[in-house]
């Protein structure tokens, strides 16, 4: 294939989280191209799948939310989630899982097209399941009839299940429907054909007449008429500069959860105070889980809405407002989540605060790497000086100045590999708002933090000696130059070591 014949092929990605009440959800919309060769040309046209001459231009995204019918989850009437849409029902460790429904295809049992929320709700509602015949009306179709004289039984909670639902990237939508640009899309309540539904009495699955309009905003709140039921967003792309409706596409949620228990109010441990009139404070220190690590192969016992940022943030903010801190230390803050949700709900509790990212490359989008983030409250103190502590740089400095090494060489290529991680430390220096008065004189109380995310693979403990080394060192550093001056110094971090290490 030529360069000028050059074709692409243009993906729209869509995901949403499982929906909670109360709890945001946003839709992860992505459109890419890529460029096809010989072999690649005969990729398929669909509304997230086509193939263009030209590669995707600058798009934005335009959403609409929908509400779906009132569904039953499992066929089992014993079933509690029936009646219960608690996350602790929903979760996958529980009543037998929920990870994957089944649908029984048996069409001479009586339990045909009837979907159960998991298996052990199959096998117990199997146990009182029985034989049908098919016989056929006047009409040629097909009416299934018991074998016996027990009269047919109600198949209830039986409906097909949606194409795909929450956090697949496959998931299906109406090829046929075509959204109209932004200012004219209006309620889908097309005429949709659902003979085969109608025509089935063993079915309870609702037509696309049911889903309701609820929202044209990229973000949605899940609210209490929205429990039990599934959600359904459309994204779609339209060229920034003409207007042109790119792709777009449509996915289904799985069903709304309940709000989540609200946890116990922890008892902070309070240590005796200490001797002498210093100012006084509150610091904590915590590691927040960046949603990029937040996956369920590497925390295969949480549930998917468990981990999803959304979800946890108001977590995170609710337990930093009840412990009523004056300072918060924390980690493993992903940069694109300080701008949009940390730094304006911790400006809004009265708080200012600094970022430091890790030296690395973001994995895939802008935005995507971590880092360390520090707050003082406003009232309570003002920044005087703020630094920043790259340990790669001050792997570099040690071959380069400290061990004489040429870092190109084959030793010093080695020792920066062993040493670079890309972790980084946070040292500001505060001062209290209201002066004390010592001994007649008005004298401004400063005091030195360090905030610090140590390398976190437990198969290199020399590395996270090494970073707290050379972490002191530069802090050790920075007080000796201020003279004379007492500055208290406070180290907070996650240093991925245990008490009894040389860490510590």
């Amino acid at each position: 294939m030529n360069s000028k014949d050059a074709m692409y092929s243009w993906h729209l990605s869509l995901r949403v989280d499982r929906p909670v009440e109360g709890c945001s959800i946003r839709p992860h919309a992505y459109m890419y191209g890529k460029k096809l060769d010989d072999r690649d040309s005969s990729t398929n046209n669909s509304t997230h799948n086509k193939v263009c001459r030209e590669p995707p231009p600058n798009h934005e995204f335009s959403y609409r939310w929908f509400r779906g019918p009132t569904i039953e989850p499992c066929a089992y009437e014993g079933c509690p989630r029936r009646t219960s849409f608690s996350p602790h029902d929903w979760s996958k460790h529980a009543l037998g899982g929920s990870g994957c429904s089944l649908q029984c295809v048996s069409a001479q049992s009586s339990l045909y097209k009837a979907t159960f929320c998991n298996s052990d709700c199959f096998v117990k509602a199997w146990k009182t399941q029985y034989t049908i015949q098919n016989s056929s009306d006047t009409n040629g179709n097909n009416i299934p009839q018991a074998r016996s004289s027990t009269p047919l039984r109600k198949r209830t909670g039986s409906y097909c299940d949606d194409d795909r639902s929450v956090g697949s990237s496959n998931s299906g939508n109406d090829v046929n429907y075509i959204p109209a640009t932004p200012g004219e899309i209006s309620v889908n309540g097309g005429n949709n054909n659902n003979n085969a539904t109608m025509n089935n009495p063993y079915s309870t699955q609702s037509s696309e007449d049911e889903w309701i309009e609820i929202s044209r905003d990229q973000l949605y709140i899940p609210h209490t008429e929205d429990i039990g039921r599934k959600l359904k967003v459309e994204a779609a792309a339209y060229s920034v500069d003409s207007g042109e409706l790119l792709m777009h596409r449509v996915v289904k949620t799985d069903l709304v959860l309940s709000r989540t228990p609200e946890p116990e109010k922890r008892n902070l441990v309070t240590a005796k105070p200490a001797g002498g009139g210093g100012a006084r404070f509150r610091i904590v220190t915590y590691n927040i889980l960046a949603e990029i690590y937040a996956t369920q192969q590497q925390y295969p016992y949480a549930d998917l809405w468990a981990l999803s940022w959304d979800f946890r943030f108001q977590n995170i903010i609710r337990e930093i407002v009840d412990v009523g801190p004056d300072i918060v230390c924390l980690q493993e803050v992903q940069a694109d989540h300080y701008e949009s949700h940390l730094y304006n709900a911790m400006h809004e509790a009265g708080f200012e605060g600094v970022y430091k990212q890790k030296t690395r490359q973001a994995m895939g989008m802008t935005g995507k790497v971590d880092g360390c983030a520090l707050f003082w409250r406003r009232t309570k103190f003002h920044l005087v000086e703020s630094y920043s502590i790259e340990f790669n740089e001050l792997a570099q400095r040690q071959v380069t100045q400290g061990m004489g090494l040429n870092p190109r060489s084959e030793e010093g290529a080695s020792i920066l590999n062993k040493l670079s991680k890309d972790n980084v430390a946070q040292l500001v220096v505060l001062e209290t708002a209201q002066p004390s008065m010592t001994r007649g004189n008005r004298e401004p109380n400063q005091v030195c933090i360090a905030n610090t995310h140590l390398y976190s693979n437990k198969d290199c403990p020399d590395v996270k000696l090494w970073q707290t080394l050379h972490l002191l060192q530069e802090l050790e550093t920075f007080i000796m130059a201020r003279g004379p001056a007492n500055l208290p110094l406070m180290i907070c971090g996650d240093f991925n070591s245990t008490p009894d290490s040389a860490v510590y």
